[in-house]
């Protein structure tokens, strides 16, 4: 079992930054692959952002330059660091963690979200 806690959202003002924090409770965190997704009024929820368990990472492609996404194993943490921050990136930020037992089992984890407004 995986509880996940996001936090670091804000308001922030366009060009601005924030770090968003996932910190998950348990022991089989470090072997998940771990997403950053965001849900804006009116949208579909959306990947900004993933990290394997082997630390590989890709970015959505509105994001990419302005985001980074990493991982602390040691901390049970996963960061997304935003720069250049753009109104339309104003969204609830949830964090999302899946593994696989290797077993047949396949789990899926959501955090509860942190909100980030952007203003112009």
């Amino acid at each position: 079992q995986v509880q996940l806690v996001e936090s670091g959202g804000g308001l922030v003002q366009s060009g601005g930054s924030l770090r968003l924090s996932c910190v998950a409770s348990g022991t089989i965190f470090r072997f998940t692959n771990v997403g950053w997704y965001r849900q804006a009024p009116g949208k579909q929820r959306e990947l900004v952002a993933r990290i394997s368990s082997a630390g590989n990472t890709n970015v959505a492609d509105s994001v990419e330059g302005r985001f980074t996404i990493s991982r602390d194993n040691a901390k049970n943490t996963v960061y997304l660091q935003m720069n250049s921050l753009k109104p339309e990136d104003t969204a609830v930020y949830y964090c999302k963690a899946e593994y696989d037992n290797g077993r047949g089992g396949y789990y899926v984890y959501w955090g509860q979200g942190t909100q980030v407004t952007v203003s112009s």
